[in-house]
């Protein structure tokens, strides 16, 4: 499967030109009322969908407190030295051209008997259906010694932003011969690959301006995403620089101290010189609030992204509970244009039509050297189902590399239109 921006945007453009079909205004005397929390791949693609869509007959509200939304996808190439903070932000001026009344304000409670919601800044919106799209927040005390107040001392940078700043100032920072460790997290969490592109951006940056510095990964899985795609990528381009101690050598036993700057593995004690502390995942907090999580994820129906627990909420993207799709911003935007149909059917009587999802990863692992992975999904009764998948061969040639690196730039290119017009 190759993608670019041309292809992405034109499929985007078919989707909305097939839901663009003659509709009637629910019964009653306002516009049906519709509000996203979140603006990311989910929110932000599900907002501007209903808004365009339905071209005005349903009022739609996006709350966001961020005014600039960095992506945490793409996030690593900043690491790495591909790309600047600014290629990663992106503004809500174009949802807002296109109807959607976007306010920047948090979300602190949502009562689902009054179909409210309650915003920091004292508001309350009444909605008909709901968009719930918060992204991660962590597990309390997943990582023995660390919490979010040790963030400065040891970044997660898993929220695209302030916090990969951080990380990529404490990389600059690091003596000559330093050690930069991660803690990888467990499953499931956003995006699969995103830790060990981490570790391949940080090398290269390393092996270029700090060659001597090391790089311990303690993991607590025995097994991760693109694995043989990873560690053929390390050995050939930053070999005796990387050290991956998973599962079997006690990658899951690990202890920090973001005072004193040490990592203990399974009782061994190292001095480190950077930090990257990547914490088990949770939904974001709103969802906990709205009461249509189980455990630490927001079960829903894979027909339409609805929760499970009330049928005029939806979930999308990394909260959710969906299935087989990974948590990742390609799966939020194909599940946001789902949901999007479903809620303009259901509000206006369009036709809805048969969910279909799709989704690719891609990773770069040194200049122009990018694999990836994906797979085509389909709704069942029980889940989002995988119907088939792709991935990278290992022993690829350059140009192959090279063109799967470029393919990932359009593609990046592609979905932040989609997502804000």
């Amino acid at each position: 499967m190759t993608i670019n921006r041309r292809k992405f945007l034109g499929a985007t453009v078919a989707a909305s030109a097939a839901l663009s079909a003659p509709m009637a205004l629910a019964a009653g005397s306002g516009k049906p009322r519709v509000v996203v929390i979140g603006g990311g791949a989910g929110g932000a693609t599900a907002a501007r969908y209903i808004a365009k869509d339905s071209k005005g007959e349903i009022d739609v509200t996006l709350i966001e407190p961020t005014r600039t939304y960095y992506t945490c996808f793409f996030s690593n190439l900043y690491l790495g030295g591909f790309k600047e903070m600014d290629e990663l932000g992106h503004s809500y001026g174009g949802l807002a051209a296109a109807g959607v009344n976007v306010i920047h304000d948090w979300a602190i409670g949502v009562d689902r008997d009054s179909k409210q919601v309650t915003l920091a800044g004292g508001a309350k919106l009444t909605y008909d259906k709901l968009v719930l799209s918060p992204g991660i927040d962590f597990v309390d005390n997943a990582v023995a010694g660390w919490d979010v107040t040790a963030q400065n001392a040891m970044p997660h940078a898993y929220k695209g932003g302030s916090q990969t700043e951080l990380l990529k100032a404490q990389l600059a920072a690091m003596p000559e011969g330093g050690v930069f460790a991660m803690v990888a997290p467990p499953n499931p969490y956003r995006c699969p690959p995103g830790p060990y592109e981490r570790v391949s951006m940080v090398a290269h940056y390393l092996k270029a301006n700090n060659p001597t510095a090391k790089i311990i990964v303690a993991d607590p899985k025995p097994k991760f995403s693109k694995m043989a795609l990873f560690q053929e990528g390390w050995a050939n381009n930053y070999g005796g620089m990387i050290d991956w101690v998973g599962e079997e050598f006690g990658g899951g036993n690990v202890e920090v101290d973001p005072n004193g700057m040490t990592l203990s593995i399974d009782g061994e004690v190292v001095s480190v010189d950077v930090c990257n502390v990547i914490p088990a995942m949770k939904a974001g907090k709103i969802a906990e609030i709205a009461g249509v999580t189980q455990g630490n994820w927001a079960p829903v129906n894979a027909a339409d992204m609805s929760s499970k627990a009330d049928a005029d909420v939806y979930v999308l993207g990394d909260a959710s509970q969906q299935g087989d799709m990974p948590k990742s911003g390609f799966s939020a935007n194909s599940q946001a244009k789902v949901c999007a149909n479903a809620i303009r059917g259901a509000l206006t009587g369009s036709r809805v039509f048969p969910a279909k999802f799709s989704n690719t990863c891609w990773s770069l692992i040194d200049t122009d050297n990018g694999v990836k992975v994906g797979a085509t999904y389909e709704a069942t009764d029980e889940k989002i189902a995988k119907v088939d998948g792709f991935i990278s061969s290992t022993g690829e040639s350059s140009e192959v590399r090279k063109a799967t690196y470029l393919e990932s730039e359009g593609w990046y290119s592609g979905i932040t239109a989609d997502m804000f017009g």
